[in-house]
């Protein structure tokens, strides 16, 4: 729901209405003679053609441009969403996935050797990244990567004839969302486990509860404050000790690339956020990609098939028992390998470590110059790859957001994690520059030091002004004239 609505001008509706009869860009090529209801059925054939916008070509290029610079993306502007992961994506990746353009999912493996060593070798550094033993690429986000790592984790209690006894699932108070909704739906019952004063895992609180009802732990580390777990072998060591499994939520896994690796940590199942840690766009709503990573005891559960080598060649192995079978038509998306594949092979080791270092670097850097602008670090110690933040006593962080919007930049997660009130949750990534950091900094005081009436009206000149959010949720609008 619109609190101002623009004006619908003869320019502004060109925009939504802008087919016209006959109108053409382009001629596709002659269809070749097919009987098409001897080959789907009569039944299965439209009785009339769909009705598409008939435009021509520049028409269709100012829309679209139009549409484009009405948005706020990487390539624009400063993006910082903390826990998201917004880096810049180089072009050259887009080139990379043109080169497989022409491929198609039911084609022979045979025919796809080139595609299925590069899966081959995704899926092998991508375990050496997190230090796990089997690597399988087909989850297609980081959250079905999630439901993924847990249903691993349960046909491998099954195996065990403990399905039925472990049927608990521990889950911090600052963790991800998504944590607790993969487990739930999974059929887990969640224990949520309170932080402690250092915004780290209380120990004490989680080793109470632990015990033979437990199937797994969820983590993210660093947490969702930016702060690195200092007790991680610990908690490792006290689920394992009563046969539980511990799980790695790889959202934050851009902190630590390259110098420390889940599986070194302890951790038995990683899931990966390859549109965020090994930049595939990110944004929009996919197509994203969440590998899942296990040790070696749970490598037998890991989806069907598999990209195995045989002898020279490579092949898609289903003959897999104890697998939990498929968990999305074909295998992934692909372009998202092929782009992640592609940034990993270009920074090789030494660059991927470095990426790690500049992006705390970076995170850094801009927490200690948001303290200078009035905003307060509720956690303030060496952060990691991001940081939580508040806005100056009396300042809403809402308000905060809709500022920036009006200053040119996206904002950052706001009112997450839930255990800080008026939460700005900040990751700056390592591609930005200190000069892009220091003129968001700027930017950030310059918000807060505006009086209430203009922060309570902001923003007043992009193409949306301040919406009613309860009603976007639950009555928007989604056509252009209502």
């Amino acid at each position: 729901m619109i609190a101002d609505k623009p004006e619908v001008t003869v320019e502004s509706a060109l925009i939504f209405e802008k087919s016209v009869p006959g109108r053409r860009g382009v001629l596709p090529p002659k269809a070749p003679e097919v009987d098409l209801e001897a080959l789907l059925g009569a039944e299965n054939l439209r009785p009339e053609p769909p009705r598409l916008p008939e435009v021509d070509e520049l028409t269709l290029v100012r829309h679209y441009t139009n549409l484009s610079r009405r948005q706020i993306g990487i390539d624009v502007t400063f993006y910082p969403l903390g826990s998201c992961t917004m880096k810049y994506n180089p072009k050259v990746h887009e080139a990379a996935v043109q080169l497989f353009a022409d491929l198609h999912p039911y084609q022979d493996p045979s025919t796809a050797q080139g595609a299925l060593r590069l899966m081959y070798e995704l899926q092998r550094d991508l375990g050496e990244i997190t230090g796990m033993d089997a690597v399988t690429l087909q989850p297609a986000a980081g959250a079905h990567g999630e439901l993924t790592g847990i249903m691993v984790i349960r046909a491998y209690h099954a195996s065990r004839g403990e399905a039925e006894q472990r049927r608990v699932v521990l889950v911090p108070d600052s963790a991800h969302g998504s944590n607790p909704a993969t487990a739930s739906m999974a059929g887990y019952q969640v224990k949520e486990i309170p932080s402690g004063p250092d915004g780290e895992v209380n120990l004490e609180a989680l080793q109470a509860e632990l015990g033979p009802h437990v199937a797994a732990i969820m983590l993210t580390n660093p947490n969702t404050l930016g702060l690195f777990e200092r007790r991680i072998l610990e908690i490792a060591k006290a689920a394992h000790a009563v046969g539980a499994q511990l799980y790695y939520d790889g959202a934050n896994l851009n902190a630590v690339m390259g110098m420390a690796r889940p599986g070194d940590m302890g951790f038995d199942v990683v899931h990966l956020n390859l549109h965020k840690t090994f930049t595939v766009p990110h944004g929009g709503g996919g197509p994203g990609s969440g590998p899942v990573g296990v040790k070696a005891h749970l490598a037998p559960f890991l989806p069907v098939p598999q990209v195995v080598r045989r002898g020279e060649g490579y092949a898609l192995e289903y003959d897999r028992p104890h697998s939990i079978g498929q968990v999305k038509s074909f295998f992934g998306n692909f372009g998202a390998l092929v782009r992640s594949y592609a940034y990993i092979k270009m920074l090789g080791a030494e660059g991927i470590r470095k990426s790690a270092e500049l992006a705390v670097l970076n995170a850094n850097y801009l927490k200690e110059l948001l303290k200078s602008e009035g905003f307060r670090i509720p956690y303030d110690r060496t952060c990691m790859h991001e940081f939580v933040a508040q806005p100056p006593e009396g300042v809403r962080t809402l308000d905060v957001a809709k500022g920036l919007l009006e200053m040119g930049y996206h904002p950052p997660t706001v009112y997450f994690p839930l255990i800080v009130k008026e939460a700005l949750m900040i990751e700056p990534t390592e591609t930005e520059s200190k000069e892009a950091l220091e003129a968001f900094a700027r930017a950030m005081g310059e918000v807060v030091r505006k009086d209430k009436e203009w922060l309570e009206g902001a923003p007043y000149t992009t193409p949306v002004r301040r919406l009613d959010e309860v009603q976007a949720n639950r009555r928007p609008k989604l056509r252009w004239g209502e």
